[in-house]
């Protein structure tokens, strides 16, 4: 019998469930969920032979829409859809691809052992991709029952302390025991405790904003086929709609078809939009060709090459972020090499500190710092498709997946995609990034009362000329015009258009003086652009 048609006036709250591997992360989804997707539970069987989450699991329950948001929208029914995320340390990139399509997020701890590393990097996560979260802690059966409530009290304040520097300082800490042992009385207080979570769950529910004018953008992350259908594609609707018989594309093998029909959680629908978990039927696609990835209205998503990045360091992570690094990159489900140039906007309104203009100036910065300035060029591997404005993370996932220290590095906002293979020539030109440089010499002596011959500012093999016309500084405090060379030596002619100062000429007139007193410095700054083919030297 076909299943009944997914009800019209639903919409979707996407929960991911992101936790240390084995906290019980599965059992939960389980125990709150009433339908399943085709990938749900664990039903992978690599999965079931290794015995924790290997790949992303769907499943939801349908609730009676919350009194809060009933004045705000139409929709009678809210979809809470769990995104089971993998705990293990080597499947990062899946759980940061789960992430990136969350609402609000459940930060899963076995309360027998509390926080561990990758707890971290899930409650790390959590606060770049979501500001509502709700700690659950679980298996709260394994603890001793005469001690059980204190035990339970004491891991509640553990965790407000860990909270406390962190976007989810109020965020609420529920007991559960998703998967309870067969007392009778184990299972009554678990009951209570889902119960407990579900209802905060009703009351933190908001209205995603959503981009429904926008040209659909379709985040895929199972791939199956049905034979007599069709392939299905699984995933969720990041932007935009779609209907049946709309045409779609998978740009990373450039095929296009129409939608042949669409289902959630196994109910047939006739259209989708933004935030909506879905599988969508397409015929003559290989499976095999895509696992996971995007699909989106023909030819909005192109390669990007490279990037520019609006730029978070994440202050967990205790290693340097220099120009120049390679750093792997994750933006939706893909991950790839990138490599660094770190820089930071001179704007001194901050209105401004977080845009980018491709003519503007930028100073190129050695290290990542701390501060709303900063951007970085990622000049990727090979190409990746990713829509406009996508958020990325920085990681370095060749760390010891056993160690303790952190391994997301940054953070930050896409602000421009740069499609052309040709960039270094079409694009880096263009990307007015500076490094400030400084010479220093010492006045060799005075000729005039306003003109000085200055040694050691450069050596005598450079090109002179390039200096011709700049401005230096004397450490006595006047400001001169390199004029021109002086002999082959590398020797310079300063002129000082306001004169020198009476006490320098005076320092100047008797060698003995000069000893004693100690030389005059000169000192050349001036910006060079680091992708200028031309290699000028500006000063401003």
């Amino acid at each position: 019998m076909a299943s009944p048609p997914f009800p019209e006036k639903v919409t979707n709250l996407n929960i991911g469930i992101l936790g240390h591997v084995d906290s019980g992360k599965t059992s939960l989804a389980k125990a709150l969920s009433e339908v399943a997707g085709t990938a749900a539970f664990d039903k992978n069987p690599q999965s079931q032979e290794r015995g924790i989450t290997i790949d992303l699991g769907f499943s939801a329950i349908i609730v009676d829409m919350p009194a809060h948001l009933r004045a705000k929208t139409p929709k009678e029914k809210l979809q809470l859809t769990f995104v089971d995320c993998p705990g293990h340390a080597s499947l990062i990139r899946t759980i940061i691809g789960g992430a990136q399509i969350i609402h609000m997020m459940l930060l899963v701890i076995d309360v027998t052992k509390g926080m561990q590393t990758q707890t971290a990097e899930c409650l790390v996560i959590g606060e770049i991709m979501c500001k509502n979260m709700i700690v659950v802690l679980n298996k709260t059966d394994l603890l001793p029952k005469e001690k059980r409530d204190v035990l339970i009290e004491k891991m509640k304040k553990k965790m407000s302390l860990t909270l406390v520097n962190t976007v989810f300082r109020t965020a609420p800490i529920i007991a559960v025991a998703a998967n309870p042992a067969d007392s009778e009385p184990l299972k009554q207080n678990s009951t209570e405790g889902l119960a407990t979570l579900l209802n905060m769950l009703k009351e933190m529910a908001y209205l995603p904003k959503k981009q429904l004018e926008m040209p659909l953008i379709f985040a895929v992350d199972h791939c199956f086929s049905i034979r007599g259908q069709g392939t299905v594609l699984t995933g969720t609707v990041l932007q935009g709609k779609v209907s049946l018989k709309d045409e779609i594309q998978v740009p990373s093998i450039g095929f296009t078809a129409k939608v042949k029909s669409m289902q959630m959680f196994r109910r047939p629908v006739t259209c989708a939009e933004e935030g909506d978990r879905l599988g969508i039927c397409v015929a003559q696609l290989d499976p095999k060709q895509l696992e996971r990835g995007l699909v989106c209205h023909p030819n909005h998503i192109p390669f990007m090459w490279a990037a520019i990045l609006h730029v978070q360091r994440i202050k967990y992570f205790q290693g340097n972020v220099k120009s120049k690094d390679k750093f792997h990159i994750s933006i939706g489900h893909e991950t790839v090499m990138a490599t660094l140039t770190v820089f930071k906007s001179v704007e001194t309104s901050t209105d401004s500190s977080n845009s980018f203009e491709l003519n503007s100036d930028f100073e190129l910065k050695e290290e990542l710092e701390e501060g709303n300035k900063n951007f970085m060029l990622l000049q990727f591997e090979r190409p990746i498709l990713a829509p406009p404005n996508s958020l990325a993370i920085g990681s370095r996932l060749e760390m010891d997946v056993n160690g303790h220290a952190c391994r997301l590095a940054f953070w930050g906002t896409i602000v421009n995609q740069v499609v052309s293979k040709d960039y270094e020539k079409d694009f880096l030109p263009l990307l007015k990034i500076y490094k400030l440089k400084e010479r220093r010499g010492t006045v060799e002596r005075v000729v005039k009362d306003n003109a000085i011959i200055v040694k050691n500012l450069i050596k005598k093999e450079t090109n002179a000329q390039i200096f011709v016309g700049l401005t230096v500084e004397l450490s006595s405090g006047e400001i001169g015009v390199i004029e021109s060379t002086f002999g082959k030596s590398g020797k310079l002619n300063v002129y000082v258009q306001d004169g020198l100062k009476p006490e320098t000429i005076e320092k100047y007139k008797k060698e003995e003086t000069k000893k004693t007193a100690g030389p005059i410095d000169v000192v050349l700054k001036f910006r060079r652009y680091i992708f200028d083919v031309e290699k000028k030297i500006v000063q401003k």
